[in-house]
Parts: structure tokens; sequence; C-alpha cells
């Protein structure tokens, strides 16, 4: 028998278990058990007679062969990926399964509605939707697009397009205010309870434009911490201390007075807002359709990446 036949054994295990970090995750993926998935990934390592992956009780991690045959398959992947498209483009039909990360209140209020309208049009297109704050690797883990705020790393294995800016604003509560008073200069917030999102170890600081046009960072003393940009809106309407939030998220708030700007005077920083994906000979159609989406929407005049 032609050992050709057997060329892609476990291919799809190995390749799902690097991206999603554990045997028990790409067995969810693939709908195997994790222990499945274990054992095909070893009889990939015996027919090739090469270790890919260091095992710990804690986590795997690719040996140098591991790492090279990833990086192979993957290209191989995209290119087989781009072929199928090729394919289908032609008959305007938009299909198969794309892998979304959206920052989460961002990404619910003002992603998700174009995407479901996508769906709506292409009734073939899938999705998989994560909403995170945590910046993955979009090529170890599979992720077709991201949406990012803020300043992006230089990553040549990346394109990126921008959709616009997110206007920063400190404010508190009526309730917050009549009991702690305002900052009356920066230097203050270290005096306050300030409320922030997830810091992952890093000192917090909050971003201040001068009257110069300048931005710089300023420390705050934190009081709580919130993971979810609708939990940080919903403490700082609750009275709990200062935030500063973006625009997109508390303009109505501020125009009913449920918030009330703080420190005006350095009001104005602005943080990028853009749209990833992993640099490949390939753009799936559905990818392409819904960067082309985003895009559009960004240039309208209207458009939340104005406020």
């Amino acid at each position: 028998m032609n050992d050709s036949i057997h060329t892609f054994d476990g291919i799809s295990e190995f390749v799902t278990t690097v991206r999603t970090g554990s045997f028990t995750a790409a067995g969810e993926h693939l709908s195997l058990t994790g222990s499945a998935v274990g054992k095909s990934v070893t009889r990939l390592e015996k027919r090739l007679q090469t270790k890919l992956l260091h095992r710990t009780t804690r986590r795997l991690t690719l040996t140098p062969e591991g790492q090279r045959y990833f990086e192979g398959w993957v290209s191989l992947l995209d290119g087989i990926q781009g072929l199928e498209d090729d394919m289908t483009s032609g008959t305007g039909r938009i299909s198969g399964r794309l892998h979304i990360h959206l920052p989460a209140a961002f990404g619910r209020r003002h992603v998700m509605p174009l995407l479901m309208a996508l769906t709506r049009e292409h009734p073939a297109l899938d999705l998989s939707v994560h909403f995170t704050e945590r910046r993955v690797n979009l090529i170890e883990e599979g992720i077709d697009l991201a949406v990012r705020i803020g300043t992006l790393a230089d990553d040549a294995e990346l394109v990126a397009r921008p959709l616009g800016y997110q206007r920063l604003v400190i404010c508190a509560s009526p309730d917050y205010i009549a009991k702690h008073g305002k900052p009356a200069s920066a230097d203050e917030l270290n005096k306050h309870d300030c409320l922030v999102g997830s810091r992952h170890n890093q000192p917090s600081t909050w971003l201040l434009k001068g009257t110069a046009g300048t931005t710089r960072t300023q420390p705050v003393r934190v009081r709580h911490e919130f993971s979810d940009g609708d939990a940080l809106l919903a403490a700082t309407l609750a009275g709990a201390g200062l935030a500063q939030l973006p625009t997109w998220l508390v303009h109505e708030h501020l125009a009913s007075g449920a918030l009330i700007p703080i420190l005006e005077d350095y009001t104005g920083a602005e943080m990028p807002i853009q749209v990833i994906w992993p640099r490949t000979r390939y753009v799936k159609a559905g990818q392409r359709t819904v960067i082309d989406a985003l895009t559009r929407e960004a240039e309208q005049t209207r458009s939340i990446y104005r406020v």
C-alpha cells in the first residue's frame, strides 16, 4: 500500500492542538476526546520519527522541528483554502467558517450588528466569534481576523487596515462627585477612586491630551479593575469612581447627565481602531467580505469611529 495515502493522518489534530494550546481544546474543536487527539499526534511523531511537541503536566510547547512542521502545514492549508475560495469566488457565494476576535464591549455594540447583517446576506457564511481584550497570536490560534483598539506592535506576519479612532473622556456619576468632589488637576487622580480595565500586571495610566495637542500618560490610583467595558461603565454609573472611557460607550450618558465629564482640559486623547488579519498569499472570500464591510462602515460620515 502506498504510504502517501497516510500523508494527512494526524495533521488536523496536530495543527489544531498547536492553535488551541492543548489536546483537550483541540478535541473540543474537532469533536474528539483529548485522549484521541493526543494519540493521533503521537502516531504522527512516530511516523515522522521526530518529536513535535514537548509535553508537561501544565503545557505543550513546540520543538524546533515541530515549529517548522507547523508553519509548513499552515502555509499549505492556507493555499488549499485559497484554492477553494478561488473556485467559489466566481459564483458570488460566500461560504465557510470565519474565526473572529473582537474587543468585548465594542465588538458586541458595533461589530456584531454588521456581522449578523452579513450572515443574513450570505447564508452559507458561518462565524466563530470570541470577545476578549487579550492580545492573541492570530496565526498560532487560527484566527482569520480581529479588531484591535490601541497601538499595534510591528509584525510582518499581520496586515492592518485602520478603521478610525476612539476618543477618551474622564467621567464620573453625579453621586460620586457629590460625595468626593472633582479632581482639580491631573495629579489629584492619585487621590481618587479610579476604575480601570484589566492591566495584566502593568502599571495603570490614563492617556491625557494637553493644550498643545500632545498626549501623555498619567498614573492613577486604582480602586476597581474590570476586564469588560460594559462592566466598567456600569460601575461608573453606580458611583464607584472615576473612569476614562471611550465616547462611543458613554456619549448617551454624558448627554443625559448620568455621567459628568472630569478634567475636560485633558479630554481628547485618541486610540486607533484597526482590523487585522494574517498575512497570507490568499485571503478568504469571507474575510475579504467582513474587512470591506467594516471599512465601508468606518468611512460613513456618522460612523461610530468618528464620534
